[in-house]
């Protein structure tokens, strides 16, 4: 299937899109904010869309036409504040969502945080940018698409081993990117992970098997 990676330039977003590129089973368009990162990907032989997240549904929905599948794997990032959280962690999910389903996109992958759903469990000093995954999540939940929401421990940037721990609910953990984005292709047609939220970690069982045993 054609993916639509948004948050493409992100850490989690570039392992995503290597990944597509190397599986044969999938392809990558992916949506960036500039022409120069445009330019990048082209130089990867990976199509792109040049988007704005603050921009219209219509935009988002545009860039995505003809493809297969959407993930939401854009952030704000740590250096912002709280306003940008709002519009990128929030509002861009959402306007994404609704893009998804005008562009006729029935499968969404989000990623999420650690325990974005349980308020009591939330990182006091990040509170802003978990107010956003949780309602984003919610709004992905009820939207109607075959959703899976995957929620990761602490993001790390060392080598991936393959090997996770999948749970509905886990207290804490952390987990490299790598791992994350292999997760995330791997749910694409993974049917045990459709209309399915899940904490994730690193782990000793291989991908593929820990989404299947959930």
């Amino acid at each position: 299937m054609k993916v639509f990676v948004v948050g493409a330039s992100g850490k989690i977003g570039q392992h995503l899109i290597h990944l597509l590129k190397e599986s044969n089973d999938h392809s990558a368009r992916a949506m960036v904010r500039k022409e120069e990162q445009a330019a990048y990907f082209k130089t990867l032989g990976v199509e792109s869309a040049v988007v704005n997240l603050e921009g219209s549904v219509d935009e988002i929905a545009a860039g995505a036409k003809d493809c297969d599948a959407i993930v939401f794997t854009a952030g704000s990032g740590g250096h912002t504040g709280a306003d940008k959280t709002l519009l990128i962690d929030l509002d861009g999910a959402a306007k994404t969502i609704e893009a998804a389903i005008k562009a006729g996109v029935k499968r969404f992958i989000i990623v999420s945080a650690l325990q974005a759903h349980n308020r009591e469990k939330w990182n006091e000093a990040l509170r802003p940018y978990y107010v956003a995954k949780h309602y984003a999540d919610k709004i992905l939940e009820q939207s109607g698409l075959t959703y899976t929401i995957i929620r990761p421990g602490g993001l790390l940037d060392e080598p991936g081993t393959g090997k996770i721990n999948v749970a509905e609910n886990l207290e804490r953990g952390s987990i490299p990117r790598e791992d994350v984005a292999r997760t995330v292709i791997t749910a694409l047609n993974e049917e045990s992970t459709f209309n399915r939220a899940f904490d994730l970690v690193a782990g000793d069982t291989p991908v593929s098997e820990a989404l299947k045993k959930g």
